[in-house]
């Protein structure tokens, strides 16, 4: 006797499990039952599983019955014509959705040709097995598992053509690659999504090789002259905002040039570029600072006496501008209303964005680089045809990772481009690399894809010969420029007078324990000691009691509040935040004492 559940709760039993199991199927099947039960018979605890929840994973698959598949040719054939529906099939029991308890009580073919008369269900697919990214990527299964997440992962970073409007959107932090290209090798994916609409990465010549150590871990080196030809140009999109508020009261904010006896008033060059309305013109140049929308708002605080006071008037600025770290040319300028029938204005910023040292590139297999070296084209290794790689890639980087799909797009790629072609790279269904290495011998290269180089700067041959070929690279959002961030002095909290935190903040560097010890590893312990006051203070301490005492600027002397006058006060070096915790502690009536010792 096996025990019933359904979504979970226990519903009864019954005597044969298998049968029951059975029954349930041909029931669902036939359209009797809801097609959204999925069964389960778990042996081992002798108990049926029936789930209807809402939010489960299924996937469909073709039904199988004595080695046969119930999805025939005829079938096929009036989906082309669309005489028949996918929806239809699931109702004549063609094709059923399991869910992922159901699936271990089913054995599932691969391919047609490995049916057995013990399979219960066949992939419509095996790419169906895969999400939407990754099954883009070429030859997946070629690659490490882990690589080919990381590939699907990467390609949602990577910056293309979002969207044929943009234009005339309003987007945060949206990237814009100029020379979208689409890939010669690419996957049935690449047709059924309409990749050719959005493409977001570039066909480019990459040469497996290490130069002059600068392509160490996982470094790559760029071609100047790729780049000069537009190879991983972008443009990065971001708006500032600005809304005229209304307060209870009546009072309002403005939109325009603040008058010079406003609160706040910042200088006359920050607000240069502000036409009359107090709004940016177009195509204006902004650096860190710039005022984009000028606007003045009521005092925070009002207090009865202001209220008949000439002082009620003063108003504040709050003009928005460009934060630190961020410039660009105005592109767009936006006048409209929010819901609450509030002026708005938008004003976005575009920066074009060249590929520099600190970028991040990546191929579709997971293979992401950060650019170590921009070399000159003159000083590339160059083939004997002339060819000058875009990119060099590390040769330490395929064997550990064993993405050797990362290989064979090279070899399809340089097929591809040589026979001016697509090669269909679909995970389990691609184009045998046996066939694309002969192809590649009757255009005159060697078959394994590597090719005698020549030293760019010397004109020597290279004594190994280099893998070289063409691949899809992509580039991803992640820039130097938007991350780069560097600190001598700036601001400081109010309370704990420590730096703030944070780029944006013009924030200071945390140094941590182990970013201590390898200072003191280098021996530079005495940057140390600047690196850690930055929040130091000087206060007077009793001799005699430890007490901090009290230094009384109007007369110029120090007093101990216990001792009196007459002792010995020094003054001694602490951290503005452990005075504050001392502070602190005298709050809640706890007197700390400091023991003095002599610094000699």
């Amino acid at each position: 006797m096996a025990e019933v559940y359904l979504n979970s709760k226990f519903v009864g039993s019954v005597d044969n499990p298998i049968e029951f199991v059975q029954k349930i199927r041909e029931e669902r099947r036939k359209g009797i039952i809801t097609d959204n039960l999925n069964v389960f018979y778990k042996d081992n605890a002798n108990e049926i599983q029936l789930e209807s929840s809402k939010g489960r994973a299924r996937r469909p698959l073709i039904i199988v019955k004595d080695g046969v598949p119930l999805l025939t040719e005829r079938h096929i054939k009036q989906l082309e014509k669309n005489e028949i529906s996918w929806s239809d099939l699931v109702k004549q029991g063609i094709i059923e959705y399991l869910d992922a308890a159901e699936e271990e009580n089913s054995l599932v073919a691969f391919f047609e040709g490995e049916l057995t008369p013990e399979h219960t269900h066949l992939e419509i697919t095996p790419l169906s097995m895969l999400g939407y990214c990754t099954s883009l990527v070429p030859y997946g299964n070629f690659n490490q598992s882990t690589r080919l997440n990381a590939g699907s992962k990467n390609q949602k970073q990577a910056l293309g053509f979002y969207a044929s409007n943009f234009a005339v959107r309003m987007d945060m932090d949206v990237n814009l690659l100029h020379y979208g290209q689409l890939p010669v090798v690419n996957t049935i994916m690449h047709d059924i999504s309409g990749y050719d609409k959005h493409p977001a990465g570039q066909n480019i010549i990459v040469a497996i090789m290490s130069y002059k150590g600068y392509n160490m871990e996982d470094a790559i080196i760029l071609n100047k002259g790729s780049i000069d030809r537009g190879f991983g140009r972008s443009t990065y999109y971001r708006p500032s905002v600005a809304e005229e508020l209304r307060y209870a009261g009546g009072l309002i904010d403005q939109v325009g040039i603040p008058d010079k006896d406003v609160k706040g008033y910042k200088t006359e060059k920050d607000y240069r570029f502000l036409e009359d309305d107090g709004i940016i013109y177009p195509e204006a140049k902004v650096k860190e600072g710039d005022v984009v929308i000028g606007k003045t708002s009521p005092p925070r605080f009002l207090s009865s006496m202001e209220e008949y006071s000439l002082a009620s008037s003063t108003r504040r600025e709050s003009s928005i501008n460009l934060k630190h770290g961020e410039e660009g040319v105005v592109d767009f300028v936006m006048i409209t209303e929010n819901e609450e029938g509030n002026k708005l204005i938008q004003v976005r910023l575009r920066d074009e964005r060249v590929p520099e040292i600190g970028d991040k590139f990546t191929s579709r297999h997971g293979q992401k680089g950060i650019v170590g070296l921009i070399v000159p084209q003159s000083d590339m290794p160059f083939s004997a045809n002339g060819i000058v790689p875009d990119l060099i890639f590390s040769p330490h980087g395929i064997p550990s990772r064993m993405t050797i799909s990362h290989l064979i797009e090279m070899v399809a790629g340089k097929v591809g481009a040589l026979a001016g072609r697509h090669i269909n790279g679909t995970t389990f269904d691609a184009e045998p690399e046996e066939r694309l290495r002969k192809e590649l011998l009757s255009l005159g290269f060697r078959e394994s894809g590597m090719e005698t180089l020549y030293n760019g700067q010397t004109g020597e041959q290279y004594q190994a010969k280099i893998f070289i070929g063409n691949m899809y690279y992509l580039k991803l959002k992640h820039m130097v420029a938007n991350k780069i961030h560097s600190r001598a002095r700036g601001p400081i909290q109010l309370l704990t007078r420590q730096p703030t935190e944070g780029r944006a903040k013009e924030g200071g560097l945390r140094l941590g324990e182990m970013e201590k010890d390898t200072f003191v590893a280098h021996g530079a312990s005495l940057l140390l000691k600047e690196r850690f006051d930055s929040d130091k203070t000087v206060v007077p301490v009793c001799e005699s009691c430890g007490i901090i005492a009290i230094k009384d600027n109007y007369k110029n002397k120090s007093y101990c509040p216990i001792c009196g006058e007459n002792v010995d006060i020094n003054d001694i070096e602490i951290s503005y935040a452990f005075k504050l915790m001392l502070d602190e502690f005298k709050s809640l009536g706890i007197y700390p004492k400091l023991q003095l010792e002599s610094k000699y």
